[in-house]
């Protein structure tokens, strides 16, 4: 097995797909790690679903309670391994078929699987663009978004953590925008540093990013096979 397939196998998604319903203190670590993240793409489906403020907190932080409590993970089909596949899914039936007997679980109450800022979730959505989305297309919106952020916020780690968050702040739009808006030798400059070590830097941080952007859809997928077909439904999903 090379290094890249055993990096896969261990994956987040992996990982918890090969616990199932077991009680397995690994696949928990790793579902809370992607839970974090997944919370507001189900608040938006919720919201746009027709739930009020108040309700899709609540429908959203009961969800994930019962997510371990209900041996959800025993129904994930491997067949579509993708996380963000079985999280829409498990959550349309939670919001169906489970919704009523969460009623005790109140605001405020004692269990709590994730952190939801209520004024923040509520901030955010009411600042989108949603007079033709469908609570599916939202979700799908707001997942491709998350994927985005956590790869951004993986590369900032990254090059603080090595000493060259200048270099990133600098050459951050070349990700995000496409272009730096600004010259190599303006950028140089204010790095003081060669035009052409600019560059290269530029180069190494497109690369990183591709890099670290297929490392992010890889802990959401069962199968390495899946990863270029997830980046190609991120792009469409942005594009549309």
């Amino acid at each position: 097995m090379s290094d890249e397939q055993h990096q896969f196998a261990t994956t987040c998604w992996t990982q918890i797909l090969a616990a199932g319903g077991n009680d397995s203190s690994v696949a928990r670590a790793s579902l809370e790690q992607l839970c974090g993240a997944y919370w507001y793409p189900l608040y938006a489906f919720a919201r746009q679903s027709g739930q009020g403020p108040e309700n899709a907190q609540d429908l959203t932080q009961g969800f994930f309670c019962r997510l371990l409590e209900n041996n959800y993970l025993a129904q994930a089909d491997r067949e579509k391994g993708r996380f963000r596949t079985f999280m829409l899914s498990a959550f349309k039936h939670f919001m169906a078929k489970e919704w009523r007997r969460e009623q005790a679980l109140k605001r405020g109450g004692d269990r709590e699987f994730i952190s939801i800022d209520g004024s923040e979730a509520e901030h955010r959505y009411g600042g989108e663009m949603k007079e033709d989305m469908t609570p599916d297309r939202i979700f799908e919106r707001k997942w491709a978004i998350t994927i985005l952020d956590r790869t951004l916020s993986a590369l900032r780690e990254e090059y603080h953590d090595s000493g060259r968050e200048a270099v990133f702040e600098q050459l951050k739009e070349i990700i995000t925008t496409g272009t730096t808006g600004r010259s190599y030798a303006d950028i140089a400059d204010t790095l003081d540093l060669k035009e052409g070590a600019v560059k290269v830097a530029a180069h190494r941080l497109r690369q990183r990013y591709r890099d670290t952007l297929r490392h992010e859809i890889a802990q959401t997928v069962g199968s390495e096979d899946d990863i270029d077909e997830e980046l190609n439904n991120l792009s469409l999903v942005l594009r549309g």
